[in-house]
């Protein structure tokens, strides 16, 4: 078997289904970031059942180019659990997921990798603090429903964090590695999810204001996504409420 190279630094995770359009300059741009930073670093791609090649091509892109692992769901498993794959999977000191369409920038990951450091265990890029910068902004009715999420989610699950869904987040890896044995959901509300649990078990979370640019092509049917995450809102504070500090 061959033997791994050294535990890298970052591990940056990106879920993909059918991405094989846009996976290719994301990559690129993400291996020059990493190019120019002065820690050791790996990219796992989640293939999260494609049918169009994406897993392929991935492994054409990255092949010599960094250290990688791409990993296949088979069936198609949903978003969470390719996050949850990627960030187990991944052997970082901090693991970092990223939506493949880099709609933050993979360069904000600046911005969180200095939160961890300095002593946060979670943290969580957010369109709604101040400061942050909507490059190209979603239809307008996209955005009143997720102002409005974001407002029933504080009301309901976590105060004080009117963000819990922008697809860019890092985690210290022992503060993964104490979240994810508690995913349940399968859904879009994932993301609130682990930060409840996060709350719950005590751990620091930081919101950091990012620049975000709208990607038409969302996977996010409005009506019926939302309403189902609203639900799981409800759901997800059931499951956990027994949740004690670490």
């Amino acid at each position: 078997m061959p033997e791994l190279p050294p535990a890298p630094y970052l591990s940056v995770v990106i879920p993909a289904y059918n991405e094989a359009q846009r996976l290719g300059p994301s990559l690129e741009r993400i291996l020059a970031y990493l190019a120019d930073r002065p820690f050791a670093a790996e990219i796992v791609v989640v293939d999260d059942g494609s049918t169009d090649g994406t897993g392929d091509l991935a492994r054409q892109l990255l092949e010599g180019r960094a250290d990688y692992q791409v990993l296949r769901n088979e069936p198609n498993a949903g978003k969470a659990v390719s996050v949850r794959r990627g960030l187990l999977a991944g052997r970082g000191q901090v693991l970092l997921f990223s939506d493949a369409d880099l709609s933050t920038p993979i360069e904000e990951a600046d911005r969180l990798l200095a939160e961890l450091e300095a002593g946060a265990d979670v943290a969580i890029a957010s369109r709604q603090l101040p400061g942050a910068r909507l490059a190209v902004h979603q239809p307008w009715y996209r955005e009143l429903a997720g102002r409005a999420f974001g407002w029933v989610n504080q009301m309901v699950l976590l105060p004080g964090i009117p963000d819990s869904q922008c697809g860019f987040k890092a985690f210290r890896r022992e503060a993964a590695h104490a979240l994810l044995p508690h995913q349940r959901l399968s859904g879009w509300a994932f993301d609130a999810e682990l930060l409840y649990v996060a709350r719950r078990l005590g751990l620091k979370i930081a919101q950091v204001p990012v620049t975000w640019i709208n990607d038409p092509a969302s996977k996010v049917h409005m009506v019926r996504d939302g309403l189902r995450m609203v639900l799981d809102l409800f759901r997800i504070r059931r499951l956990h409420r027994h949740l004690r500090p670490l």
